[in-house]
């Protein structure tokens, strides 16, 4: 996607200010190391080696030092030197050293001074002068730790974090949204509601979920597959693992084998298997196991499938990004004269479910393509991209989707729907995705008969409809503030009991409302009901009941909650009705 000139401003001055805030430290700190400072989505960093640990106590001192810097007005200059005299300059700085000799012969080796004291390797652009930073409002934020190069066998270096906005308004409403944030995140909200956990003796990205998390989970996947089957979905229940033979054949062990687990070494093992990182290779087998005729398709296969993926440990966060998920998978074989209408029908289930979950208006799509420039990353010819991606352009332009190119983002064997969403901290993953693939059939010998009686080969839709479950969970957390509307709620009400004389009645209401369906929990300890009311408040329960010897006396309750501000002397059956159309309509 291209820059626009606002944007490319923005990244100009931010990069500029990196310099400015290397420069600072070398004058604070004279014995400081500069690796490297890129400008990044909100500000900047730079990464050095500094003996002294830096805290926030040093933070305004450094912001001081920065707009001194900057008041003085001081150019950037560009000037290019050779190999020899970049080394001889960062004499003494192993980190550029290593930099400048990892670079091609032919490079061109850049620096940019700022003032005559004070020059840094830099391919650039940075702004004409220190002068046209005067305006940019900064903030040093953070200081974390970060291994050379990201190697955790490099020495570990202080990585300054700044904010960089073009005005002092919009750098402080940048700050309150990331307040906001910090009350959102589901890695830490998850925590606090009970709905998952991490042990680090069980592994990085691989979660426990809680009973609160998992019936979430449970409420989803039903849910999910409800709608599917309506809508002509047959489901599958494939293995977790598989002969290398399998995904030979599909390109994955070729294409994607870094990001499996192997088990087995193919240098001395008869048969090596790995664990499942998607799951159509499996349900192809589901197609292949009778004759198939025109009359067949289309024939659409779903699956929850629990999947495995080696991420790379600097790329895990929370729930979003995990190395075991649960997928809403599913193929739909097809003629090439349903496809159209099939990937609509694909495209209408994910935004009903995106609609329905209250997440529809916070996506994007992307339209990922392959790049014909690393025709080695895919297979097939550059004929048969052309084509598939001819089609799916024809859909979405048919259809009105609204989308950017990501040009290189294709999955190996086709182009692919992404549809995107953000963290509350701005970070954008793949939610949902609908691919187009008329390779793998092919190669798995995947045919029909067709009017004509002719052998020919299915055209095959890859689709999620809520994507991975537990990422879609972290996003519905963050998106409600982990109060979940009502049909999702993991506890939908909390029995309170004012004294112990109320506990009978109280555990009789409690039945009441589990026969009826709901998820209910009773607090019938001995303290005092403010406090059990801020304890349930505080795990964002949507309903609790109150009953004491009032309510006992009437057969009634008092209820706290949701469009209720303590309201009491209902009967318990209106309440139950008033629930019961709230779950149905799954309001939100």
């Amino acid at each position: 996607m291209e820059i626009n000139e606002k944007d490319e401003k923005l990244h100009r001055a931010r990069h500029s200010l990196a310099h400015i805030l290397a420069k600072a430290l070398m004058e604070l700190y004279p014995s400081t190391k500069l690796t490297i400072g890129p400008a990044i989505d909100d500000g900047f960093y730079y990464d050095v080696d500094l003996d002294e640990q830096l805290t926030p106590d040093h933070f305004d001192a450094i912001e001081k030092k920065m707009k001194e810097i900057i008041n003085k007005g001081e150019p950037f200059v560009r000037k290019e030197v050779s190999r020899d005299e970049a080394l001889k300059l960062f004499k003494g700085n192993e980190y550029k050293t290593e930099i400048i000799n990892e670079l091609p012969k032919d490079a061109v080796i850049s620096l940019y001074y700022t003032g005559d004291d004070f020059f840094d390797l830099c391919s650039g652009p940075h702004v004409e002068s220190s002068r046209n930073l005067q305006n940019y409002a900064f903030k040093i934020h953070a200081v974390n730790g970060a291994y050379w190069r990201g190697n955790e066998k490099n020495k570990m270096l202080q990585r300054v974090y700044a904010y960089a906005f073009p005005d002092k308004k919009q750098l402080n409403e940048h700050i309150a949204m990331l307040e906001e944030a910090k009350k959102r995140d589901h890695n830490k909200l998850g925590r606090e509601l009970e709905l998952f956990t991490t042990v680090d003796y069980i592994g990085q990205g691989l979660p426990i979920m809680l009973p609160k998390g998992a019936k979430v989970l449970q409420i989803l996947q039903r849910f999910v597959e409800d709608e599917e089957a309506k809508r002509g979905w047959q489901l599958t229940k494939t293995p977790f693992m598989a002969k290398s033979d399998l995904y030979k054949i599909s390109g994955h062990w070729d294409h994607y084998k870094d990001g499996m687990f192997i088990l087995g070494d193919e240098k001395k093992d008869k048969d090596v298997y790995a664990l499942r990182p998607m799951t159509c290779p499996f349900q192809y087998q589901a197609y292949l196991n009778n004759a198939r005729s025109y009359k067949d398709l289309p024939l659409r296969y779903d699956e929850t499938s629990t999947l495995f993926r080696n991420e790379a440990s600097g790329e895990m966060h929370g729930l979003i990004r995990i190395r075991q998920f649960t997928l809403s998978e599913g193929h739909l074989m097809c003629t090439p004269e349903q496809l159209e209408d099939e990937f609509k029908g694909c495209l209408e289930l994910a935004i009903y479910m995106l609609k329905t979950l209250g997440l529809y208006d916070d996506v994007s799509y992307r339209f990922s393509q392959w790049d014909p420039n690393n025709k080695e990353k895919y297979i097939g010819t550059e004929e048969q991209w052309n084509d598939a991606q001819s089609t799916m352009k024809k859909i979405l332009d048919d259809l009105g989707v609204k989308y950017v190119v990501g040009v290189g983002e294709a999955a190996f064997y086709g182009p692919k729907l992404d549809i995107q969403i953000k963290n509350v901290w701005g970070k954008e993953d793949t939610l949902i995705t609908i691919q187009i693939d008329q390779l793998l059939a092919e190669k798995f010998g995947m045919v029909y008969t067709d009017k004509d009686g002719q052998k020919k080969t299915p055209i095959i839709i890859h689709r999620s409809s809520v994507g991975c479950y537990e990422r879609t969970l972290a996003y519905l957390i963050e998106k409600f503030a982990g109060a979940f509307p009502l049909w999702l709620a993991p506890v939908q009400v909390k029995v309170l009991t004012l004294t112990d004389r109320n506990n009978e009645y109280a555990e009789k209401i409690k039945q009441s409302l589990f026969d009826a369906g709901f998820r209910v929990e009773l607090d019938d300890r001995n303290e005092k009901v403010g406090y059990k009311i801020r304890e349930a408040l505080s795990m964002k329960i949507p309903y609790l009941i109150i009953v004491g010897d009032e309510e006992e006396k009437n057969g009634t309750i008092s209820i706290r909650g949701r469009g209720f501000e303590n309201k009491s002397g209902l009967k318990l059956e209106d309440f139950v009705a008033r629930m019961k159309e709230e779950v149905e309509s799954k309001k939100i």
